[in-house]
């Protein structure tokens, strides 16, 4: 079969690729660069992982042509081969299941799809209801980061006195975080009676939100000629007592003019190696999506991971309706979703997304 053969040549070029990533995690000179080692060891690990997994497959469809043998010659008791064709079905499915996670291999990958991240949340039209929803959205992305064995970690906050957000900014970390979260990247509309609202009149709000895989050394080189650093008094709702020291910290990289403040800590330090986190994630993506540009056939096979002015999702309260606009998909199971079961969409848009991909091998 074709599809056999286009599987075989792929998984014999990892293996090429994992004896040269093994050749080089030996180097000396690469020993001695931590974070390039770091990133060589993790893809040994994932085309070792790879492998691994095909030569699973070829063991399982050389016991499926055995039993098939088996059950062509027929020359074995009918109980005896009635118990192979029971085995024999049950194999199939497996080889089905095994063969449609290696075709996700054939298609190009996203060279981000294993990084962890940095989220932002950003209230848009709506006012104070905008800024509530952003909270909800919040707690929706850190109860399904939590249900994943994801680790998430606020880096700066904008709170509003009602208890919403202006603006959110965190990180994730984990196995394929990117991979997970990169089709949030958007405008979120919400339609719901606010707990603002006395007669009952439903609001439509919106929140934005941009995923960016986070950056490495590798990724990201910064001249620190580049930065202006500013530190000044933390300011937030409530008095905390991060306002009592000159904690807060912004950062601007002149090239680009990107600003970064973080507020959140105590410590003046770990709030620039926060700030700088996010500023190097932004440079990132700032980089991808100059290459991404460029690349206009790639652009048609995505699901709308780019522009953040899109209108991805709708969460219609009063019909406990969630849609994603972008693959139509519609749920009537709001409050599930809102408390961070987002599995189901996510699967759908992964699905999409691999189908996209193989129709233009």
């Amino acid at each position: 079969m074709e599809s056999n053969r286009v599987l075989f040549d792929k998984f014999k070029e990892f293996e090429r690729s994992l004896r040269q990533t093994e050749e080089k995690m030996a180097q000396p000179e690469v020993i001695r660069q931590v974070s390039l080692y770091r990133k060589l060891a993790k893809e040994r690990s994932e085309l070792a992982e790879r492998i691994e997994k095909y030569n699973v497959y070829k063991k399982l469809v050389k016991e499926i042509e055995r039993l098939e043998k088996v059950l062509a010659e027929a020359k074995e008791e009918k109980e005896f081969l009635e118990l192979v064709e029971i085995e024999l079905e049950g194999l199939r499915e497996k080889e089905k299941q095994i063969f449609s996670e290696l075709e996700e291999y054939l298609i190009e990958q996203d060279p981000y799809e294993q990084k962890d991240i940095i989220v932002e949340i950003r209230a848009g039209t709506g006012g104070e209801e905008a800024a509530l929803f952003a909270a909800d959205m919040f707690r929706m992305y850190m109860h399904y980061a939590e249900s994943r064995a994801f680790k998430v970690e606020v880096i700066n906050s904008n709170p509003t006195p009602l208890g919403g957000f202006k603006e959110i900014i965190f990180s994730v970390e984990g196995r394929a975080v990117y991979g997970k979260f990169k089709f949030e990247s958007g405008v979120h509309r919400v339609q719901r009676v606010p707990s603002t609202e006395g007669s009952g009149r439903i609001h439509t709000s919106a929140v934005s939100v941009a995923v960016l895989p986070e950056a490495e050394d590798v990724d990201v080189q910064i001249n620190l000629n580049d930065l202006k650093i500013d530190v000044y008094r933390s300011a937030g709702c409530g008095g905390q007592s991060v306002n009592t020291t000159d904690s807060a910290v912004r950062i601007t990289h002149l090239p680009t003019g990107i600003v970064v403040t973080c507020q959140d800590e105590r410590s003046q330090l770990k709030n620039k190696l926060k700030a700088m986190k996010v500023l190097k994630a932004r440079l990132l993506d700032a980089k991808r999506n100059e290459q991404e540009s460029k690349i206009v056939q790639e652009r048609r096979a995505q699901i709308g991971t780019g522009d953040r002015s899109e209108k991805i999702r709708t969460y219609n309260f009063p019909d406990r309706r969630v849609t994603d606009h972008r693959i139509g998909l519609t749920l009537y199971k709001i409050e599930r979703i809102i408390a961070g079961d987002l599995e189901e969409i996510v699967s759908a848009l992964q699905k999409e997304e691999k189908k996209l991909k193989l129709s233009k091998i």
